[in-house]
């Protein structure tokens, strides 16, 4: 009780210091200037705030983060909003509004769709996890990755897995192998795989280049299958001998709401065709809405409520459906989303903003690979894709139109592009916030009775020893 009293006291000291500092920081803004280049680098405080108000109060005071984290977070959002609305105005309301409508709100029409489809797909049959079973459906779901997305294959393939191991005694590092393979690395090969490279794609990046990305991918896969099937033969050697003579019981697959991989398909078609039919664009207060993002979501939602209206309830029972997973991510990347666009600012502005020294340091193929990959982590992948995709560009091709210069970039140099591509994918999984699907599985596993591990505890207990481990393997054999 004293340490949460004493939180509270310091939470609400760090967000009325950081508000009074932001009123003075922005009151100094000339209003005509580029916002990347006049915001301050400690203007990105609000957004570790953020991510680590989620790393440490399930730790230090866990019942005030189970009732209180929408009014914390938002705390966090409002230290920021309120001065920088206040003093940059027009530049700020754009900006906010930018995110909300052009990047929040599609973000979570797909994660909402993909997660109700997949809710309404039940598989059931004998599927308990022994390790040899586990690397087969991880290496499958790691397939279908690239295909129907990672958010896709995570929403469709997480809850199979987790009834395979639930009865365990260990069983979370299958989670988070699931979560490094096919939420992440699984998504490399097609601009429908993962968000940074269907903005590629949008850019100039011919869809079937990513196929080249084939030989990292292969390998890193193989080198965590071969390392996961270590560990889980280690902990099955451990496991009581109902659970393992109970995996020998068969009882045959079947699928329950076949009918919902139609709207998947639905699903799948509405984000192609947002990125192959381009009518123009409507400016509305400044902002320009696409109509095929707005057709784009429109189907989404109907192929949303297709799929929860024709979904047998028994279904959702046995899938154990709530839209609990949902709400969370709904309050938590809505503050991520907000707070963090003075940080994407910033990097936009490439050499002209305050954190110019990342940009002068990136330039190698393998520095590229690691400055977006470990942006990635921590901030949306798209945008830090793209913020180094356009510092390459200019570095190697300046004053050169952008389509020219990506063609260009993968005739004679196409060892920065592809650097980027798996910086981009892969370190998305170094944290439970580089990619939106790990933190559904994160939420999903907790309420299967999983005991995840928290935001430091996953860095330090399984991404720094095992992936950036492997990730430096990666960039002595392909950098």
């Amino acid at each position: 009780m004293f340490l949460t009293k004493k939180l509270k006291r310091i939470s609400f000291s760090i967000f009325f210091s950081l508000f009074f500092f932001a009123s003075h920081a922005f009151a100094d803004a000339s209003s005509g200037q580029n916002l990347g280049e006049l915001l301050p680098a400690w203007s990105i405080l609000p957004f570790m705030g953020v991510l680590l108000s989620i790393a440490l109060f399930p730790l230090l005071a866990a019942n005030v983060w189970h009732h209180h984290h929408p009014k914390i977070v938002a705390a966090w959002s409002l230290t920021l909003a309120i001065p920088f609305l206040y003093f940059y105005r027009s530049q700020a309301l754009h900006s906010l509004l930018h995110t909300a409508i052009l990047d929040y709100i599609p973000f979570m029409i797909l994660i909402a769709t993909l997660y109700t489809i997949s809710g309404g797909i039940y598989i059931k049959g004998t599927l308990l996890g022994s390790p040899k079973t586990n690397v087969v459906l991880l290496s499958i779901r790691t397939g279908l990755a690239s295909w129907i997305g990672t958010t896709g294959a995570a929403m469709l393939m997480i809850r199979p897995i987790l009834r395979a191991n639930r009865h365990r005694r260990h069983k979370v590092h299958t989670v988070i192998f699931f979560i490094f393979l096919v939420a992440n690395i699984g998504g490399c090969l097609t601009p429908l795989g993962d968000p940074p490279l269907f903005l590629g794609f949008l850019h100039g990046v011919p869809f079937l280049w990513t196929l080249r990305l084939w030989k990292e991918m292969l390998f890193l896969s193989v080198l965590l299958l071969g390392i996961y099937f270590a560990v889980d033969t280690f902990f099955w050697s451990k496991e009581d001998v109902k659970i393992k003579s109970h995996t020998d019981t068969k009882h045959p697959i079947q699928i329950e709401g076949l009918h919902n991989f139609l709207f998947l398909g639905g699903t799948l078609l509405a984000v192609i065709l947002s990125g192959l039919w381009h009518p123009g664009a409507w400016t509305i207060e400044g902002l320009e809405i696409h109509p095929e993002n707005v057709a784009r979501d429109v189907l989404l939602l109907l192929m949303l409520t297709g799929a929860l209206f024709t979904t047998k309830e028994h279904i959702h029972k046995e899938n154990e459906f709530s839209w609990g997973p949902i709400h969370e991510v709904a309050i938590l990347f809505g503050a991520i989303f907000t707070t963090m666009i003075p940080a994407l600012a910033i990097l936009e502005a490439g050499e002209k903003g305050s954190l110019c020294m990342i940009v002068h340091a990136v330039k190698s193929p393998a520095h590229f690979f690691w400055a977006s990959g470990v942006l990635s982590s921590f901030l949306d992948n798209a945008p830090t894709y793209l913020t180094f995709l356009s510092t390459s560009l200019g570095r190697l091709y300046p004053n050169v139109p952008e389509r020219m210069a990506i063609a260009q970039l993968i005739t004679e140099n196409h060892t920065y592009l592809k650097a980027i591509s798996l910086g981009s994918v892969f370190m998305g999984a170094n944290t439970y916030i580089g990619n939106a699907p790990n933190f559904m599985v994160k939420s999903m596993a907790e309420k299967y009775g999983f005991k995840m591990p928290s935001f430091f505890g996953y860095i330090f207990c399984y991404s720094l020893p095992i992936l950036v481990s492997s990730f430096i393997l990666v960039t002595w054999i392909f950098f």
